[in-house]
C-alpha cells in the first residue's frame, strides 16, 4: 500500500509518510516555506527557493535545522546530500548599511557532494564534484576542482579522493 501511495503522489522512498504529513501542515496550513516547491523539514528555513537550481534527487532543506538563503542564487548538482543544521548563505549584508544586501556570485555545489552537519557555506563559493564538507566546517573560499574532503574553519583540504573510483561509483550506482 505504501508503494502505491508513493507512486501515485510522486513521494520519495527514502522518507516516511510522516515527513509529508508534517510538510503539508507547515507549508500549506501554517505557510512556513510556502513558496518552496519541494518538501522541506518543518525546522528548516529556505529563503528565495526560486533562485535555487537543483539536480536529481536533491531537496535542500529536507534535513532538520537547515538555513538556506538564496538571494544571489544557489546551484546544486545531482545526488548531493545536505546534512542537518547546515547553513548555505548566498549573500552578506553591506558592512556600512545593514539594510543593503551585497551582491555576490551564486553558490555552486557540484554533483555527488556531501555537506556534513553544522557546516556553513558562504557567498560565492564553488565546490566541485565529489566534495565532502566535514561536520562543522566553514567554507569561505572555492574548491572548484572537487574530489576532496574539506575540514576546519576556514575550510581546507584534508584528503584528496581518487577521481577514477568516484567516477566508477557514479556510473555503476546511478546509471540512467
Amino acid at each position: 500500500m505504501k508503494k502505491i501511495i508513493q507512486n501515485i503522489f510522486g513521494l520519495r522512498k527514502d522518507v516516511g509518510i510522516n515527513f509529508y504529513i508534517a510538510d503539508f501542515f507547515y507549508r500549506r496550513i501554517l505557510r512556513q516555506n510556502a513558496d518552496t516547491p519541494w518538501a522541506v523539514h518543518f525546522t528548516s528555513t529556505v529563503y528565495f527557493p526560486k533562485k535555487i537550481s537543483r539536480g536529481k534527487n536533491v531537496y535542500p532543506g529536507d534535513s532538520p535545522g537547515n538555513y538556506i538563503e538564496a538571494s544571489n542564487g544557489i546551484v546544486i548538482g545531482d545526488y548531493t546530500n545536505i546534512g542537518p543544521n547546515v547553513g548555505i548563505i548566498s549573500a552578506n549584508h553591506n558592512l556600512i548599511d545593514n539594510a543593503v544586501v551585497d551582491t555576490a556570485a551564486p553558490i555552486k555545489i557540484g554533483n555527488f557532494c556531501w555537506i556534513g552537519m553544522n557546516a556553513v557555506i558562504l557567498p560565492g563559493v564553488e565546490l566541485g564534484d565529489f566534495t565532502i564538507v566535514g561536520a562543522g566546517t566553514v567554507v569561505t573560499k572555492s574548491f572548484a576542482e572537487g574530489y576532496c574532503v574539506l575540514g576546519g574553519t576556514p575550510a581546507q583540504i584534508i584528503k584528496h579522493l581518487n577521481k577514477d573510483a568516484c567516477s566508477q561509483f557514479s556510473k555503476t550506482k546511478y546509471a540512467n
